[in-house]
């Protein structure tokens, strides 16, 4: 088998044991709904960061109800003149908080330069797609409509995410784009999950934390009903990808989303979009997140950091409502 456990470094590789058995979670609803709501009752309002802090606001949707964001920004920090990232968190479409994301806001919020707004979207065994990129992109606006209030930049809007998270972050952007109401500056999707279709390293995967079988069940539920799977829903299947921001991204080379990461990349690269990944060797899914300490962890986080730091630098997005003035 191409993609198995015995190929996992071996610093990684009771971690991967570990996190596999643990888990639990077939990604059925049921299942899903009773894991994910201990979640939020153990993890919801927490942040366990001694180097960001987080508070919470509430945005109306249109059908009245509430969604829960967590602006995150450098302790002790007043935000200025900041990069507005607006990060996504994973969990198969179908479980996980912001909460979760803590290790990556200690990466990249480093400073009053940036500040990370992560949305509490409705996760897939409560309302399929679109709710949860219906929630990213009300967000989205969010952050716009209220940026001078958050310290952030409106030419600086980034998007990234982890997994499926990362899935979201390239869906907004190609949502965005094709809508026109909002330009993002930058994407960082890490190893996002946007193919719901076979791949080869998608073919009776069994490597550690995340494999075919868990995968192809989240699918199902997060598709829902649709007749016809929609670019949005899974970005893999679009065939336009001109005028999308310039993007970084990471992916194991034992997942399953190793080919479909690369194509998306190549996809990229031939629209003439800037594009920057790593592939590390002998990793499972989301492994820079598990073990953050291992060598390939701390190479992965400084990695993030510096492309990161690189896009902070050199990539800017006018808004329309910018471009119109005069």
């Amino acid at each position: 088998m191409r993609m198995s456990e015995k190929k996992v470094r071996n610093e990684l590789k009771l971690t991967g044991q570990l996190v596999s058995l643990m888990s639990g979670v077939t990604m059925e609803r049921e299942q899903l709904e009773k894991a994910d709501k201990a979640f939020q009752a153990m993890a919801s309002g927490k942040w366990f960061s001694l180097k960001t802090a987080m508070r919470q606001e509430y945005i109306q949707r249109e059908d009245g109800s509430v969604l829960r964001i967590c602006v995150v920004t450098r302790r002790g920090q007043k935000p200025r003149n900041a990069c507005g990232l607006l990060w996504i968190h994973g969990g198969g479409y179908g479980i996980g908080l912001p909460e979760q994301c803590g290790v990556f806001a200690d990466r990249l919020v480093e400073d009053e330069t940036t500040v990370m707004v992560l949305p509490d979207y409705r996760k897939s065994y409560e309302a399929p797609y679109p709710a949860a990129l219906d929630d990213c992109y009300l967000t989205l606006m969010w952050m716009i409509v209220n940026h001078e209030r958050l310290g952030i930049r409106s030419d600086q809007i980034f998007t990234g995410g982890e997994s499926a998270g990362g899935g979201l972050a390239a869906a907004l952007c190609m949502y965005a784009r094709d809508k026109g109401e909002v330009s993002i500056a930058f994407q960082m999707p890490l190893y996002p999950m946007i193919d719901d279709r076979l791949t080869e390293s998608n073919t009776g995967n069994k490597a550690p934390v995340w494999n075919s079988e868990m995968n192809d069940a989240a699918w199902k539920l997060y598709k829902g009903e649709q007749e016809e799977v929609s670019v949005y829903c899974a970005p893999a299947r679009q065939t336009d990808y001109t005028d999308l921001p310039a993007a970084f991204t990471i992916v194991g080379s034992l997942e399953p989303f190793h080919d479909e990461v690369l194509t998306y990349v190549q996809n990229l690269y031939k629209a003439d979009v800037p594009v920057m990944h790593k592939v590390f060797e002998d990793c499972y899914h989301a492994f820079d997140m598990l073990k953050p300490n291992s060598k390939a962890g701390k190479k992965a986080a400084e990695l993030e950091k510096q492309a990161f730091r690189f896009a902070k630098a050199h990539f800017f997005a006018k808004q329309p409502y910018e471009n119109n003035k005069g």
